[in-house]
């Protein structure tokens, strides 16, 4: 695994997809595919419709030294996908006791649902542990099972209901909460 020298992030390979941080060129597809409704109500953050310059913000953000969380592009340049197919996300969770856990966050462009990139770059993000974690966390909304499916090929068990608020759909949403230990 190489590192990449602007945001020391990992580089990390899976068989179809490169996990590598975000680049500026990443605008034009996060800003495509992110404008989706179907892309948008699937995650917590992403609004819709989506402003301008959104994307710009958010890649910007990743580079950040103070950032909250880590962020990849999953590249499927060298299967023939396109050199952005969706984003794989660690963000970082604070905890008194020392402990590090790290929230697991994830979408991919609708031409990849059904594909198993989403399961391929996930598991992949969880053999690197590229935050050196002891435990993962995730979150779906209980109306996407397949996302539910991705984490549990990733060996995530089920931990509880919860609900979560979801920007694009302007309410709370239903979630069911999943973990993986690791080590």
């Amino acid at each position: 695994m190489r590192e990449d020298r602007i945001t020391g992030q990992p580089v990390i390979t899976a068989e179809r997809v490169v996990l590598r941080p975000l680049q500026a060129s990443d605008a034009g597809l996060i800003t495509l595919y992110a404008a989706d409704k179907r892309v948008a109500n699937a995650t917590r953050h992403l609004p819709h419709p989506l402003p301008p310059g959104t994307a710009e913000a958010f890649i910007r953000g990743s580079h950040s030294e103070n950032r909250r969380e880590d962020v990849w592009a999953i590249d499927g340049t060298a299967a023939g996908m396109g050199e952005l197919v969706g984003i794989v996300a660690l963000g970082k969770m604070e905890r008194e006791d020392g402990r590090k856990q790290s929230e697991v966050r994830y979408w991919v462009a609708p031409a990849m649902w059904n594909t198993g990139i989403a399961s391929e770059a996930v598991q992949a993000m969880v053999e690197a542990n590229p935050q050196g974690c002891d435990t993962l966390f995730a979150e779906v909304f209980q109306d996407n099972p397949i996302s539910a499916r991705v984490l549990t090929n990733a060996g995530f068990e089920y931990l509880g209901d919860a609900e979560a608020h979801c920007v694009s759909r302007g309410s709370n949403v239903p979630t069911w909460t999943y973990l993986k230990k690791i080590g």
